[in-house]
């Protein structure tokens, strides 16, 4: 892979990670279109995704420590027997904000566990949907693009009708981990904003969505990088130190610009622009797989 390539998607991943318009899914599309495919491209979109992480930690450092801090606390309280299971509803009215972020992230990452799942010939459920990020294809793009689309519109259409937000719950909680889990499955469906959407849909603030859903996927987007670099090394690749590296600087830096941007364009409620572009995006990459496929 070239610097130029390297650049042009590490930019590509920064932007799409945090606008919700889905890094997984434009990436493939570059990557199409550049003639990049099978297991240099996913070792690439993993690699990449190591920036915009970067871009997270950068962006809410102060958050992000604060809830480590508060799970070393509420680790240690569970050995003192602080809580018990007579009084749990109790205990868990008197948490505070970031005990109770907590354990609605738990709660968030459980669907991720599906992709785990035995699928046969030894194989899980999350390996047997790669085809779809490694295929030659752009038509389940095309169709997941549409699909975040309307989910954006949807959830910026529910938050103009709120007069007053509610808090996150559990029920929410798991809603937005389904939410993550199809983003997490179809290259496409935008993580950051089927996530937000399901939690804008449920009721809940712009504000608090934007900075849960970017948290939450640090643990969800670390466990599927360690589960996929493995497989991309082993299958042999033929992309360089130096491309990468500069990838992963972009992607970090680019990353950083665009959450900036986004947090920018919920006050400005522009949200269910990237709605359209979504749909628009989709329908060109199905047009374009149907036009290929008559023309082949």
């Amino acid at each position: 892979m070239s610097y130029i390539k390297a650049i042009i998607l590490g930019i590509v991943q920064g932007l799409t990670e945090f606008l919700p318009i889905s890094s997984s899914g434009h990436l493939a599309v570059f990557q199409y279109f550049m003639g990049e495919s099978g297991s240099d491209a996913l070792l690439m979109d993993v690699l990449l995704h190591i920036g915009t992480l970067a871009a997270v930690v950068i962006c809410f450092r102060k958050t992000i420590w604060g809830l480590f801090v508060e799970a070393i606390r509420f680790i240690k309280d569970i050995f003192a027997r602080k809580y018990h299971l007579d009084s749990i509803r109790e205990d868990f009215k008197d948490l505070s904000p970031k005990r109770k972020m907590l354990l609605y992230f738990v709660v968030s990452c459980v669907p991720l566990l599906f992709l785990l799942l035995p699928a046969g010939g030894g194989d899980k459920i999350m390996d047997r949907l790669a085809v779809f990020s490694t295929d030659d294809s752009i038509l389940a793009e095309g169709i997941c693009f549409v699909l975040t689309g309307v989910l954006l519109i949807l959830g910026t259409m529910r938050a103009k009708a709120m007069i007053n937000y509610r808090d996150m719950d559990f029920t929410t909680a798991f809603f937005v981990g389904v939410a993550q889990l199809f983003a997490a499955a179809f290259p496409g469906v935008s993580r950051s904003g089927s996530t937000i959407s399901a939690g804008l849909l449920s009721g809940v603030s712009k504000e608090y969505m934007v900075k849960y859903s970017f948290i939450l996927g640090i643990p969800a987007i670390l466990a599927a990088n360690i589960s996929e670099i493995g497989d991309a090394v082993g299958s042999g690749t033929a992309i360089g130190f130096g491309p990468a590296l500069v990838g992963i600087l972009t992607a970090a830096v680019t990353g950083v610009g665009a959450i900036i941007l986004l947090r920018w364009i919920l006050k400005k409620d522009l949200f269910k622009y990237f709605g359209y572009y979504c749909i628009l995006l989709g329908v060109f990459c199905i047009g374009t797989t149907v036009v290929t496929n008559i023309m082949s």
